[in-house]
């Protein structure tokens, strides 16, 4: 599967191993992935979740951010007791890799307005379950960098004095 976000980041030159990606590009590259991480803490206890989502342009009132459904269950609590979270995606093919994380807080949406907002971003889970929770990811910091890939430099070269 060709990834759209790398395929347009081939122009950078060789001396541009990693590039730090501007909020933009973040949410650009975001919105070309469909699988994420959300990683949260409950007392001692850090857990890390796959999640398919879908990322929410925002609006004047609403920030950009991040969305995923979810069923009751330990995510659910997680972000009940401590709602801060990290949620990364990356991806990577033969030549370039990216990776982002998002520093936020997650809360589920519980007005009919929210929920109706939300299901126009048509976000389907991927297993055949009910998930009738929307969680939104709001972003307090976002962070990305693109890398390119390649051979390792031979560190055994001789060098002259």
């Amino acid at each position: 599967m060709t990834n759209v976000f790398l395929e347009q980041n081939r122009h950078m030159s060789d001396e541009n191993i990693i590039t730090e990606l501007s909020d933009e590009e973040v949410f650009d590259f975001l919105s070309s992935v469909k699988l994420g991480r959300l990683v949260v803490r409950s007392g001692e206890d850090i857990d890390i979740y796959p999640v398919n989502y879908v990322v929410d342009p925002g609006d004047g009132e609403r920030p950009k951010s991040v969305l995923f459904r979810t069923s009751e269950g330990s995510k659910l609590v997680s972000l009940t007791v401590n709602d801060k979270v990290l949620f990364e995606v990356d991806s990577f093919d033969e030549s370039d890799a990216t990776s982002v994380v998002i520093r936020g807080r997650a809360h589920r949406l519980t007005s009919t307005a929210e929920i109706n907002e939300a299901d126009k971003l048509e976000l389907k889970p991927w297993l055949p379950t009910l998930k009738y929770n929307y969680v939104r990811v709001v972003p307090d910091s976002v962070s990305g960098r693109h890398f390119k890939l390649g051979d390792e430099p031979d560190r055994y070269m001789s060098t002259k004095y």
